[in-house]
């Protein structure tokens, strides 16, 4: 058998093995990296905009360079309220409310340790990304035993959180645009 065709059946073997899961690439990572990017640019820690496709939905970010990205989308009760300080450009107190007094059951949070998107594994050592929403809180830590998932329900997660996570800093960056 030559080497390419062992390769072929090599790879069509490790795709049929149960529990075997292939490293998912992140979305978000790209994104992140120019969330970023234009966050130091503008020398700005902070930033919020109003999701386009969701009625009475917002996002904001607040950024420690090189450490941390903290994401929150969520519904707001009083929209003109949130409106009027991304005008302002108030963004940490839209970061704040969402926080803090958002819709019951709406709240998506993200927690990008590192800045540079969301990350399905990691090594020892470093830091892990989580999203939380209702309540329910996943860790990106490669440890899905300890949260009582299984490794495909991780991933599951991971892939919808990343999406989500992409969607949101997609505003965040349409929302530096205007802004700058």
């Amino acid at each position: 058998m030559n080497r390419t065709a062992r390769g072929c059946l090599a790879g069509i073997m490790a795709l049929s093995l149960p529990g075997i899961v292939l490293a998912q690439e992140s979305k978000s990572a790209a994104l992140a990296k120019q969330l970023t990017t234009a966050l130091d640019a503008a020398k700005l820690d902070s930033i919020a905009a109003k999701v386009p496709a969701e009625d009475g939905t917002y996002v904001a970010a607040l950024y420690f360079p090189g450490a941390q990205l903290l994401v929150v989308s969520a519904k707001y009760s009083a929209p003109t309220l949130l409106d009027a300080k991304i005008a302002q450009k108030n963004f940490r107190d839209v970061y704040i409310d969402l926080n803090s007094a958002s819709i019951q059951g709406t709240k998506l949070f993200f927690e990008d340790l590192g800045a540079n998107g969301l990350q399905a594994k990691r090594d020892d050592d470093d830091p892990f990304d989580t999203f939380e929403e209702k309540g329910k809180r996943v860790a990106f830590d490669n440890e899905w035993k300890k949260q009582k998932i299984s490794e495909q329900e991780y991933m599951k997660a991971f892939s919808s959180a990343d999406d989500r996570y992409s969607e949101a800093i997609t505003a965040l960056l349409d929302q530096l645009k205007k802004t700058s």
